[in-house]
């Protein structure tokens, strides 16, 4: 399942979903508005992504864990639009017969997601004006807009 929502997620559907009596594992990874940021105070964010091309490479990235690990079902949910502190952004549920492949696939899952998915968001600091920002994963996040509020 890969979806692109404008509402904020629910995590327990996606769990119901994902699990099946053959699983043993289910493991789940929620990314969350926090309220600091390369050293700046953030005060909310937001996403914005081109919808078409994300969700395709939200199914090739489903379809990769699928081949990789021996899991079962696979939920990869990104929310965009505004969003205030402690919010979920995103929404990774992997479902597996045993933990250390579950864990596996869910770590790949949104690491990859980071680094392929065109998903963008835009930081609202406290003190600073906002700015737009990627992540790749295990690198810190870089200013990319040089804009100004």
């Amino acid at each position: 399942m890969v979806e692109i929502v404008d509402r904020p997620i629910e995590l327990d559907p996606l769990i119901e979903w994902a699990r099946q009596d053959s699983d043993g594992a289910v493991v789940t990874f929620l990314g969350t508005v926090r309220d600091f940021a390369e050293g700046r105070a953030v005060v909310g964010m937001e996403y914005s992504c081109y919808t078409e091309l994300a969700l395709k490479e939200l199914q090739a990235l489903e379809a990769e864990v699928s081949r990789r690990w021996p899991v079962g079902r696979i939920a990869l949910v990104h929310r965009v639009g505004p969003m205030t502190l402690g919010e979920v952004s995103v929404a990774i549920v992997v479902a597996s017969p045993h933990r250390a492949e579950a864990f596996d696939a869910c770590r790949y899952a949104i690491d990859t997601l980071k680094q392929t998915v065109p998903i963008w968001k835009k930081e609202h600091f406290q003190e600073e004006p906002s700015a737009w920002v990627r992540g790749v994963a295990g690198k810190p996040v870089q200013d990319i807009s040089g804009e100004q509020d």
